[in-house]
């Protein structure tokens, strides 16, 4: 479904895109961050939470670690998520250094391998590609609405073209 250069490919436009908007928001007052915007999870702090959250339970379920899978599943995305900002930003660096590491490890078998999880009572099973293609999907859907979010705010986020990410020597 998919290839090894387009997951590398889009496991450095998530770290560039990621480091983007931390920038931004780290512009913002806390008060700023976690002011409801409207947004289908309310605020920037709250969208960026649930793409931390999401991210950590994907990189589990392709690595097949169940027992992680388990404690992220079991931690509310949004009450447990970390509130504090530099806290935050520790841990979105080192999650995004370890989407790195994961797909620039990945073999083309790799991609094929089918894995397994759970969504409520259901078993659930698909390629890693498959499911890694959804992964970067995801992430590029909120990160879309946490763009419009800070630029509302007054933020300015660098541009989201995936063509730029050709231009940058930084990631």
């Amino acid at each position: 479904m998919i290839t090894l250069e387009f997951a590398r490919m889009m496991a450095r436009y998530n770290h560039w895109q990621n480091r983007s908007l931390v920038a931004a928001a780290d512009g913002l007052s806390d008060a700023a961050r976690w002011q409801d915007r409207g947004a289908f999870f309310g605020s920037i702090a709250e969208t960026l939470n649930h793409v931390l959250w999401d991210d950590r339970i994907w990189l589990a379920r392709l690595r097949g670690d169940r027992e992680i899978e388990a404690q992220i599943n079991a931690r509310h995305p949004y009450t447990d998520a970390p509130h504090d900002w530099p806290q935050f930003i520790a841990e979105r660096a080192a999650l995004d250094e370890d989407i790195l590491s994961f797909t620039d490890a990945l073999t083309q078998t790799d991609l094929e391998r089918a894995v397994s999880w759970r969504r409520g009572d259901d078993e659930v099973e698909t390629n890693l590609g498959f499911n890694l293609a959804h992964m970067f999907n995801h992430q590029t859907h909120h990160r879309g609405q946490i763009h419009a979010m800070l630029t509302a705010a007054g933020a300015t986020p660098e541009p989201t073209d995936l063509q730029m990410l050709l231009l940058l020597d930084t990631v």
